[in-house]
């Protein structure tokens, strides 16, 4: 069994700043890329930034510049630091993680619940 639960996300005010987190457990033998996706009323669930291992980063565009993605591999945790936060961030973050159960098993990924991000005045 494996779970990704979050944390963090609430109101803000256009221009502030959330901290989300996201901590795997379970039965893990290795995790790969981690991430968070987020998704709005209507549309299709997008990437917003991702995360290896080894702590390459990448982000969408509409983000760049204010999301900072980070890992703490001791604690299989990923954090998405939030700042300048606009009225469009608002959706869903789901947290994302490719991992291995067992040293045999292929990757496959794994979904938190999601936690709310609202940005309004």
């Amino acid at each position: 069994q494996v779970q990704l639960v979050e944390s963090g996300g609430g109101l803000v005010q256009p221009g502030g700043s959330l901290r989300l987190s996201c901590a795997a457990s379970g039965s893990i033998f290795s995790i790969n890329a981690m991430g968070w996706y987020r998704q709005a009323p209507g549309r299709e669930r997008e990437l917003v930034a991702a995360i290896s291992t080894a702590g390459s980063t990448n982000f969408a565009d509409s983000v760049k510049g204010r999301l900072t993605i980070s890992r703490d591999n001791a604690k299989n945790t990923v954090y998405l630091q939030m700042d300048s936060l606009k009225p469009e961030d608002t959706a869903v973050y789901y947290c994302n993680a490719n991992l291995r159960r067992r040293w045999f098993d292929a990757p496959f990924d794994y979904w938190g619940r999601g936690t709310q991000v609202t940005v309004s005045s």
